[in-house]
């Protein structure tokens, strides 16, 4: 039996069989068992190409078999049964590869992504967004996030961002512990399932971002851990680093990314979620630890070169081939270097989570008493842009790991007052902190649940708190108003997607700031946003206005409709006056709640 004579690693289905083939270099001798030779571990040989990879045409395997790939050599006593590490689906992390059929009627074909300047995007958690008791295991999978895909139209969620769903040890996970970077998760649906769900959110206008996780793998059931017999200094073999380097903190299993088959491998993944799998776009996690042995900055000696050309690579495939296609990198570090273009020695993100911008407001909100909220320092952290492009930055108050269980944290309204995150302060300062989510420069993001005050930590063995979507319908109400206002729903807002904004006042003793977003400028372009972060009520607070004339009160926050315990302070549309303030040429006095937002525009 010669090599195959189609392309492709893994196994590839061609018309009379399937082609396998797998990087083993250190291996002697490399053999398929599966479902269509009775799992004989020596009758089905494949051939040497003579540059470490072996294949076979083997005309008797059909989409649907399983199988796995045994290796014997040097390194090895006896042989070894390892999954393929190109493998679509597994039967499980601890199972077998299957022979996955690549084939799926699309039926959304008109869909265009939307642009990055009018995102909002939703993170979820497949397993724990809403469970089915009918399905196995009783948990949620990719059918349960389509059933809620019109629920996230009416709040205006035009992109959800999924966690980590390739296949990891178990049912329950986060999914940043991955097995298998080409298996979709199979308690979830398997790869299919997710195409299923992408098709789904793309019939209702809605992108999906898929969590690829490349700065470690596993560390548990990992087939790819000494995958031919090979190691060096306890390392994990050919894929992996086996000296200091493959250090991280989720174990010793950093990707050996200066090896050209393991580049070879990382790239492969990243365009198949994109391209056969039609994803919109990409978030890396941890990209720190991609290009630095200890995720840092300015610490060149633990720098990862390799890392760092690859993601390089990666976005240059991506821009040449589908350039409307958006990658978010979790860098943390606020380092321009991440969002600058390949061109200019950058990674060649398209954007980055705004870690500053998180941690000043999550503290400003969290603050029990006013007198200790910062509003200067959160005001410079409002215009804060890299490469001065507004939408290189993701802004949120809630992530999977600024609310998860498992590393200790909590969910805002939980911050705010533990225990009682259902209290005034904690539905007023929550909801101040989604308006400021909403209307500053950036990407808007958040977390499942946040828009209908999920309560606590959030651990991804629990189903979200669904009940509350009704108890707290109009807190669901005032995110919706704000996500339509952010997309400009009504033609009156046009400046929440703009680039430009000047943060106009700021006023730290009574904890009070102003700003103005535009894009073109003029009526209904021009926004003006005004937040009270104290306890304080004004009947007439005044700031400057950019223009003359009627500017309306498209959102007041404080509104009792959102919620009863809200304080329903009046705040009615304003004729701006020729006396300038703040560096504006005209201003005007409003009616201000405590804890509150105001968001003015002018009719076109």
């Amino acid at each position: 039996m010669g090599a195959s004579m189609h392309p492709g690693i893994g196994a590839n289905p061609f018309e009379g069989g399937v082609a396998f083939r797998v990087w083993a270099p250190f291996a002697d001798q490399v053999c398929v068992a599966g479902t269509f030779n009775d799992w004989n571990d020596s009758a089905t040989p494949l051939t040497s190409e003579g540059n470490g990879v072996w294949s076979a045409d083997i005309g008797a395997a059909r989409i649907g078999d399983q199988y796995k790939f045994v290796l014997r050599g040097k390194f090895i006593q006896d042989k070894l049964l390892k999954n393929d590490p190109y493998a679509r689906s597994l039967t499980n992390s601890a199972g077998n590869s299957i022979i996955a059929d690549e084939d799926f009627d699309w039926t959304s074909s008109d869909y265009r992504t939307p642009a990055w300047n009018e995102m909002v995007i939703y993170e979820l958690h497949v397993g724990s967004f809403l469970f089915d008791p009918t399905n196995r295991g009783g948990r949620g999978d990719f059918e349960t996030v389509i059933t809620k895909l019109d629920y996230l139209v009416d709040l205006g969620i035009n992109v959800i961002q999924l966690l980590p769903s390739d296949e990891f040890p178990g049912d329950i996970s986060m999914g940043y512990n991955p097995s298998y970077i080409f298996a979709i998760e199979e308690s979830y649906g398997g790869p299919n399932g997710l195409r299923r769900l992408v098709d789904a959110a793309h019939h209702r206008g809605i992108a999906v971002i898929f969590d690829v996780v490349y700065n470690h793998l596993g560390p548990s059931d990992l087939d790819l851990w000494q995958f031919d017999g090979w190691s060096e200094n306890g390392g994990g073999g050919i894929y992996f680093y086996n000296d200091w380097r493959k250090q991280t903190p989720w174990g010793d299993t950093r990707p050996d990314y200066g090896r050209g088959e393991v580049r070879q491998y990382i790239r492969d993944n990243a365009l198949r979620f994109l391209e056969q799998r039609a994803c919109d776009g990409l978030r890396f996690d941890a990209t720190g630890w991609i290009r630095n042995v200890r995720g840092n900055d300015n610490d060149p000696g633990a720098d990862l070169p390799a890392g760092w050309n690859l993601l390089q690579w990666i976005h240059t495939e991506i821009r040449a081939r589908q350039p409307w296609k958006i990658t978010i990198a979790e860098d943390m570090h606020d380092n321009e270097w991440i969002t600058k273009s390949v061109g200019e020695s950058g990674a060649g993100f398209a954007a980055q989570w705004g870690a500053s911008f998180m941690h000043r407001l999550r503290d400003t909100l969290a603050a029990p008493d006013d007198s200790d909220r910062d509003i200067g320092a959160l005001a410079a952290l409002i215009g804060q842009r890299y490469n001065s492009d507004a939408f290189q930055r993701v802004v949120y108050t809630e992530s999977h790991d600024e609310v998860a269980e498992s590393n200790g944290n909590k969910r805002v309204p939980e911050i705010i007052w533990p225990g009682k995150a259902d209290s005034y302060a904690s539905q007023k300062r929550s909801t101040l902190g989604a308006a400021l989510v909403f209307t500053a420069p950036g990407i808007p993001m958040i977390f499942m649940g946040q828009e209908f005050l999920e309560s606590g930590a959030w651990s991804d063995a629990r189903e979200l708190d669904w009940s509350k979507a009704a108890r707290f319908a109009g807190i669901r109400a005032l995110y919706r108003d704000l996500i339509r206002l952010r997309r400009n729903w009504f033609d009156n807002s046009a400046g929440l997607k703009g680039q430009f904004v000047n943060v106009h006042h700021v006023n730290d003793a009574d904890k009070v700031l102003a700003f103005h977003r535009w894009d073109r400028g003029g009526p209904g372009d021009d926004v003006v946003v005004l937040m009270n972060f104290a306890a304080r009520t004004y009947d007439r607070y005044r700031i400057g206005l950019p223009r003359s004339g009627v500017w309306r009160v498209r959102l007041n926050s404080d509104w009792n409709g959102y919620s009863p315990i809200f304080g329903n302070h009046p705040s009615f549309d304003v004729a701006a006056d020729g006396a300038g303030r703040d560096g504006m040429a005209c201003s005007g006095s409003l009616g201000l709640g405590a804890y509150s937002a105001l968001i003015l525009s002018q009719d076109r």
